[in-house]
Parts: structure tokens; C-alpha cells; sequence
């Protein structure tokens, strides 16, 4: 039975009778964060400029750290991997541990200005980000009807789960720090490009496979329609989430919530 209905509302744009997924397979609920837990603002306008202040002064301060390092060098790596693909990055200098450095931080720098999903940037972000949540700095973010959601549906025995490009440290001091207070306790699992790119239903598989579930026991949730159709080719049920009500999707509204009073509601 499909059981969630798109109900008629002028200032929702919704369709009567128009089925938004199949509650009844549903154990698990995926979730996207940037436009969709959490305002894309708040990570183009606090968290990016936040880390590409903070870049120069954390590497400097931990160049000696071996996990640092480690990130340093697989930025190295991808640099090579743009210049291949002629993407012209800045130059990168190995003279000497200063040109390194520098080097790291101009290239790091140029992966943020461009919202690069690039592994070890995000890690390094997510790093930068945790001081500035421990600092009081920073502090999470969400919709306001996203903590109501979590304790509705944890209540009704869904298992939460968050997939995301930021690093599972930073997906996790985001939603520890947020105003009506930590919400990791309704998480059960957090998974970024570790596991895949968001855009490859072999990612959506794995994750599947990581919570013990059939993909089609998961709803996905996204701003994203290239992750959305990723998700539904693993087998996943999977919608649009349209926070921001843009007209020119009118097109598929059957298959897009506005926010997530209408995912297993009371």
C-alpha cells in the first residue's frame, strides 16, 4: 500500500493523491544536509569562509601532525589529477616545507572557491571546522522542522542516517552543536565520499549494505536530483527536497517535498 499522500495546498504547489513513497517498506531515512537538513547558506557563508580563513594558520600550526601530513599529501595527488585534466590549478612547489605548505594552501584555497567534493579537503575542513566548534566559533545549523522530524521518527523506529560530501567529523560537530541541542542521539549512521561519490548508485549500495538494510527500505532525501535518480538506481525510493520552492521544478513535483512534515507524520 502507498500510504504517504501529496495532498491539494496552493502554497505548496502539492497534487491530491499523488503517492510520495512507499511508507511501508521504509526502515531507514537517508539524508542529504546542504538543502536539506541544513540552509545552503550556512555552508557557503559561515562554514567555507570559516575554513578558508582558518586554512593557512591550522596547517602551519599542525604540519607536524601525521594525519595532517597524510591529507597534505593526498592534496598533492589530486593536484596532479587536475593538472592531468587541464584544469589548471595553482602551481605546486616542492623546494622546501615552506613552498609545500604554501603550496597547500593556495591549492586548498582554490578547491574551496570552486565547492570541490574532493576527500582530503573535506577532511581538512571538517578539522579546521571542529576547533571553531569547540572555540564557540561555530555552532550547527538545521531547519526548524528538522529536530521535530528526527525525534518523530526515531520515535516510530527509523533508523537516521546522514550521507553527505563534508566529512563524517564535520556532519557530526554540525549536528552536536545546534540551537535546540545535540541531535547526533537520533543518528545511527553518518557516511561521506568514503564511501563513494554521491552522484554513483554503487554508493548507495555499500551504505545499504553498512546499516544491514534492502536498499529499497531507505528513503532518500536531497536537494540534488543527480543524487536522487543515483539513489533510486541502487534501489532506493528517493525525493527532492525544494526547500527554497523554486518554480522551474514544476515539472516533478510528484516526487519533491518541501520540508519534512509530510515524511511520517502523526
Amino acid at each position: 500500500m502507498l500510504g504517504t499522500t501529496l495532498h491539494s495546498s496552493t502554497n505548496c504547489g502539492k497534487i491530491t493523491g499523488v503517492p510520495l513513497f512507499d511508507e511501508t517498506q521504509v526502515r531507514a531515512i537517508l539524508l542529504d544536509i546542504e538543502g536539506t537538513t541544513t540552509p545552503i547558506d550556512f555552508v557557503t557563508k559561515t562554514l567555507f569562509p570559516y575554513g578558508s580563513r582558518k586554512l593557512e594558520g591550522f596547517l602551519r600550526q599542525n604540519a607536524a601532525d601525521g594525519e595532517v601530513r597524510v591529507l597534505m599529501k593526498e592534496l598533492r595527488a589530486q593536484h596532479e589529477v587536475d593538472e592531468t585534466k587541464g584544469m589548471k590549478p595553482p602551481n605546486w612547489r616542492e623546494d622546501s616545507e615552506e613552498e609545500r605548505l604554501r603550496s597547500s594552501v593556495a591549492y586548498g584555497q582554490w578547491l574551496i572557491a570552486r565547492d570541490s567534493k574532493c576527500t582530503p579537503l573535506k577532511a581538512l575542513q571538517g578539522k579546521i571546522w571542529q576547533r571553531g566548534y569547540e572555540s564557540g566559533e561555530l555552532k550547527g545549523e538545521v531547519y526548524a522542522d528538522v529536530p521535530v522530524a528526527f525525534e518523530r521518527w526515531k520515535r516510530q523506529g527509523k533508523k537516521i542516517c546522514i550521507y553527505s560530501s563534508g566529512s563524517v567529523l564535520a556532519q557530526q560537530l554540525l549536528f552536536g552543536s545546534v540551537a535546540s541541542g545535540d541531535l547526533t542521539r537520533y543518528i545511527s549512521a553518518f557516511f561521506d565520499t568514503q564511501v563513494g561519490a554521491k552522484g554513483d548508485g554503487e554508493s548507495y549500495r555499500k551504505i545499504a549494505a553498512a546499516v544491514s538494510h534492502e536498499p529499497r527500505q531507505f528513503l532518500f532525501l536531497s536537494d540534488a536530483m543527480k543524487e536522487t535518480e543515483a539513489a533510486r538506481s541502487a534501489g532506493m525510493q528517493a525525493l527532492l527536497c525544494e526547500r527554497e520552492r523554486d518554480s522551474n521544478a514544476a515539472g516533478i513535483r510528484a516526487q519533491m517535498i518541501h520540508d519534512f512534515n509530510d515524511i511520517f507524520p502523526e
